[in-house]
């Protein structure tokens, strides 16, 4: 299997080149990456809890889908593409906000990540990739602000900053 492959930026989201995914994680580059947020009619958020052998962050609560944009790809086309793969439904898609963030893990891997936060609608229920997620729900963003409050170890890195900077880039509700 081939490993996939990152997109390096700079600070101003301009691709320097290109880096097995790992590797990237290894040293803390700076790398190309998304964060979808999907909303249904009453504006509850669908959480996804990734699944329990991913090499980081397992069995943690998170945002609809993240992943890593294709040399080539579109923010949008790697959102519905990811949306597509782990979730098993696609949307339109509108790109939101985008921000810098490092995160080192317990495991000696770092997030260091350019994420580019896109918003989506849908009202039906997830065909979940168990090799990727372990489980969803639906939850209104002030539940989530109660549960991230109570429990901040449950949910990923990335979702609490997201939450805490950009909530006003995926509150739906104004």
């Amino acid at each position: 299997m081939i490993e996939e492959q990152v997109i390096l930026v700079n600070e101003k989201d301009e691709q320097i080149g290109i880096m097995p995914k790992m590797e990237a994680h290894e040293k803390a580059v700076l790398h190309r990456a998304f964060s979808v947020f999907i909303f249904n009619e009453k504006h509850e958020l669908m959480l996804q809890q990734r699944a329990k052998h991913k090499y980081h962050s397992p069995l943690l609560w998170t945002n609809t889908c993240c992943s890593h944009q294709r040399v080539g790809e579109t923010n949008i086309e790697a959102g519905k593409r990811r949306l597509q793969e782990e979730m098993g439904f696609a949307v339109d898609l509108k790109e939101t906000t985008s921000f810098i963030y490092k995160a080192p893990f317990d495991n000696g891997l770092t997030e260091h990540e350019f994420d580019h936060v896109m918003v989506g609608y849908y009202n039906g229920e997830p065909i979940i990739n168990p090799d990727e997620v372990e489980s969803w729900k639906w939850m209104s963003l002030d539940a989530v602000k109660v549960d991230m409050t109570l429990h901040p170890d449950t949910y990923t890195a990335w979702f609490k900053i997201i939450f805490d900077k950009f909530y006003e880039f995926i509150n739906i509700t104004k």
